[in-house]
């Protein structure tokens, strides 16, 4: 328990005994007068009550009974609340006798009234500490149920982070590995964009997000590896909106749209085909345009994984304002003789994370002009 929760609970406990006592008392004075004997009383039923609920509270919470079933923890309350009253009684009901006996020679089942009278307080307080504790007690595990679903969401995330195809490096590998003899500069460039690639996906998994120039970085150094083994068959336009350099995307992910666009689609058509990547700001939310060459089909034999790990990728990240989408794109007939045939395209939508993210922005975009 907090130092404030301490003060707040030993406030109570003096202000609420005080109160309880001494209204009781003060009845007494205006009906018979001052007594000390009756004050004596008074000041210890009050240091009385409380260290009998306080030693209520250490034992309800060293036994954990709040978390027992109501058919258990029911009887427990009760017995202790009877307890706790027989001992009120016990000390209260013989220096009554010595003090106002002349008020309890007629009265019947005097001993039972005074188990009912305490009882009653003793149930008001026991119950209200019961029910609070019982409650605070249900919030506490609702918090450690959302933290461990978070922090399963989390290793969710970890896990889906940086899928890096092995085919696509067996392949690259066997690309460099041409290119030895034949281009010796352009081997070496290459070999120096694959262990970029490898480089980010093994830092991957360290990261939740990263800057979409970084990740741009990554998508053109893949694209740059393909087209040493698709060469002409493999064309590609990059369009980024210079206020959108900043913002934060997933790791990896368009590395992952881009490989699943190219496995699926331009490695299919006959004649090879194209990607273009575009970046724009609609509304305060960052837009991610991937389109290419291909027919979309069922999505779980065209890179099925990839769209679904892209898709939970960004719900557990950014939540129900993030949106992904893949369909095919409807082209007029100059359309598609421009691209040469049919395209798909996916769409990303990614919500600002800060406001400091527009004016980091706005300075870089200064800083460069």
């Amino acid at each position: 328990m907090g130092i404030a929760k301490q003060k707040i609970y030993w406030f109570c406990q003096l202000f609420g005994w005080t109160l309880l006592i001494m209204v009781e008392y003060l009845a007494y004075l205006a009906e018979l007068g001052f007594d000390a004997d009756t004050l004596y009383l008074a000041i210890v039923n009050i240091f009385l009550g409380i260290t009998l609920t306080h030693l209520y509270r250490l034992m309800i919470r060293r036994w954990y009974w709040v978390r027992l079933p109501f058919i258990q923890l029911a009887p427990r309350v009760l017995f202790s609340v009877f307890v706790l009253a027989l001992i009120m009684t016990l000390v209260n009901l013989p220096i009554d006798r010595v003090i106002v006996p002349q008020y309890l020679v007629n009265e019947p089942w005097l001993f039972i009234g005074y188990i009912l009278t305490w009882g009653k307080t003793m149930l008001a307080w026991v119950l209200s500490y019961t029910v609070y504790h019982y409650v605070e007690r249900t919030r506490n595990a609702e918090i450690e149920k959302i933290l461990l679903k978070t922090s399963i969401r989390e290793t969710e995330a970890k896990v889906l982070r940086s899928q890096l195809n092995p085919h696509f490096v067996f392949n690259a590998l066997n690309s460099i590995r041409a290119l030895v003899y034949e281009n010796p500069t352009k081997a070496q460039q290459s070999i120096t964009q694959l262990s970029n690639l490898l480089r980010n996906s093994l830092l991957a998994d360290r990261r939740k997000t990263v800057e979409l120039r970084e990740e741009m970085k990554t998508v053109e150094d893949y694209l740059a590896l393909e087209k040493v083994r698709y060469e002409e068959r493999l064309t590609s336009r990059i369009e980024l909106d210079g206020r959108t350099l900043f913002w934060q995307v997933p790791p990896m992910m368009l590395q992952t749209l881009v490989e699943n666009a190219i496995k699926h689609g331009v490695s299919t058509a006959i004649g090879g085909g194209f990607i273009e990547v575009k970046s724009m700001i609609v509304a305060d939310k960052l837009h991610i345009i991937i389109r290419n060459t291909g027919v979309l089909g069922d999505k779980e034999a065209s890179g099925g994984f990839g769209l679904a790990n892209t898709a939970q990728r960004l719900e557990l990240l950014y939540g129900p304002e993030a949106a992904f989408q893949i369909f095919q794109e409807e082209s007029t007939p100059d359309q598609s003789a421009e691209t040469g045939g049919s395209v798909v395209c996916a769409t990303i939508t990614i919500p600002a994370q800060s406001e400091g993210l527009f004016r980091r922005t706005s300075e870089a975009m200064s800083n460069a002009s």
